[in-house]
């Protein structure tokens, strides 16, 4: 029983989790992320080592060709991992697809949370959200209820041994 309690609450860190990130895709839906993109990349290089500096500048030589386009689809790809993690779907290519989208956030425009800049008082959210991605995937968040599991049930070699 109690292995089932703790299935369980992997389920709803998944769900909750999965609402958080519904709720940075809303924002990510909105003019000004859409019109601002590369900025937020320039302002992650601020201040950066040289060697950071260069993996920032990196990116946003890709996203200056267009920047639009580029703020387009991180809004779809976070959208797509909020939809997955609430609803179960694929959910280990969206925990993988989710923290990817984490670290490239986390080591460009949160500038690897530039804990060796002065006056830094953190390291980022991005990170910790990777080690909550770790977590799902640790716990099989996917267990229970999930689109995953009712496809598994009907369709079993759709996912595999997944």
């Amino acid at each position: 029983m109690e292995q089932s309690f703790s299935g369980k609450s992997f389920v709803a860190l998944r769900i909750t989790f999965g609402l958080v990130w519904l709720i940075d895709a809303s924002f990510k839906w909105q003019p000004a992320f859409l019109n601002n993109f590369v900025s937020y990349l320039v302002n992650g290089a601020q201040g950066q080592p040289e060697a950071i500096q260069a993996w920032i500048g990196f990116w946003i030589h890709m996203v200056s060709t267009d920047p639009y386009a580029f703020a387009i689809v991180i809004a779809i790809v976070e959208t797509a991992i909020a939809l997955g993690l609430i609803f179960g779907f694929l959910t280990k290519v969206t925990i993988i697809s989710g923290m990817a989208l984490a670290f490239v956030i986390w080591s460009t425009a949160e500038g690897l949370g530039g804990p060796y800049v002065t006056g830094s008082t953190d390291i980022g959210a991005s990170i910790i959200y990777i080690l909550v991605f770790i977590s799902l995937w640790m716990g099989r968040s996917w267990r229970y209820y999930s689109i995953d599991g009712i496809i598994r049930k009907r369709f079993p070699a759709f996912l595999g041994k997944w």
